[in-house]
């Protein structure tokens, strides 16, 4: 049930559980070709087309399309996923 924020501002663009490896799953369309992926909710705040702000809560941490409690988080550039350290924040 841990809350999960937004890492940048974006728009909603998935927000829904039909890849079921990935259980609720949301994805965030940012500039410049980003994505971020937030999987296995237990529950979505936000729903397809929402815009969104960095640090807004979007989610809560669950086990959904897995036998345990995670957050799968992934940041993609042209549908390929990259290393989030090279892009977010450190903060």
């Amino acid at each position: 049930g841990d809350t999960i924020y937004a890492a940048a501002d974006g728009q909603v663009v998935y927000a829904a559980d039909g890849l079921k490896e990935y259980g609720n799953l949301i994805l965030i369309k940012h500039i410049n070709g980003y994505i971020s992926a937030y999987a296995h909710n237990s529950k979505m705040n936000v729903k397809s087309g929402d815009n969104v702000t960095a640090g807004q809560k979007i989610a809560e941490m669950g086990s959904s399309g897995t036998t345990r409690t995670m957050l799968e988080f992934q940041v993609r550039l042209d549908g390929k996923p990259i290393d989030p350290t090279n892009v977010l924040p450190l903060n």
